[in-house]
């Protein structure tokens, strides 16, 4: 089901992929592929391609959605030869690669069929912290601080958020976000009482939870969150992969 919001349509593809298209036709993808996610055809459409962190690059990915003129913005720390898996390396990408720190702003001019469109990037960063819920008893966490981002959008004059995989950091409240893709698969990440939290702090127009039930480390029941977000007077909609 497709959901539709202001000046976008969103499209949650699976584990971290999310599909965003605006009224003027400027398509951006988030996080694309991994886990069987994009598997057969895709229509090369993307002009704009985001990625958070190593885990979740994935260069066949990027190459089903984007266009041969697409922008994909990486992480700076991004890094094929720490990847242990067939990846390829993000210098050697087929499109005009822009690489980005944690606490980043880009215009990010496009090439469409309605023209030419600007998409602003900020990045934040996205980490679990030693002392939170994904942290073991000696304080190792799966997403240290320094190794990944998240990216507010502004994509036709509507913002929308990606934390990431992280926890719902304090500092994502002072957010000012018109969507936001909560990410509730918990264990590596948030889950969905912490995103449910992070939603009513934020309070966007509309909530859509993705990067969840992929497998069973990030199982988690959205019709739940759902009821929790609504009951906080914060709009909800969920989008579920085919």
């Amino acid at each position: 089901m497709t959901v539709r919001h202001r000046t976008l349509t969103v499209d949650w593809l699976g584990y971290a992929t999310a599909r965003l298209e605006s009224t003027a036709g400027t398509v951006v993808y988030t996080d694309p592929g991994r886990y069987g996610v994009l598997e057969g055809q895709y229509p090369k459409d993307g002009h704009l391609v985001v990625i958070t962190h190593g885990d979740h690059y994935d260069s066949d990915g990027i190459e089903r959605v984007a266009r041969p003129d697409a922008t994909v913005v990486v992480f700076e720390g991004v890094d094929a030869s720490r990847i242990d898996r067939d990846v390829t390396p993000v210098e050697e990408l087929p499109y005009e690669v822009v690489r980005c720190s944690d606490d980043d702003y880009l215009t990010v001019d496009l090439d469409t069929d309605a023209g030419e469109m600007t998409v602003d990037c900020w990045t934040v960063p996205a980490y679990n912290r030693p002392d939170g819920p994904c942290a073991d008893a000696e304080g190792n966490v799966p997403h240290p601080e320094g190794e990944g981002c998240g990216f507010r959008l502004a994509i036709a004059g509507t913002t929308v958020f990606w934390p990431g995989d992280t926890d719902a950091l304090d500092g994502f409240a002072e957010l000012e976000v018109s969507l936001l893709l909560a990410n509730i698969g918990g264990s590596v990440v948030m889950d969905r009482h912490a995103a449910a939290d992070l939603a009513e702090r934020m309070d966007p127009d509309l909530v859509v939870p993705i990067h969840y039930d992929t497998f069973d480390l990030l199982a988690a029941d959205d019709e739940a969150f759902a009821v929790d977000v609504a009951s906080r007077s914060v709009p909800i909609a969920l989008d579920r992969p085919n």
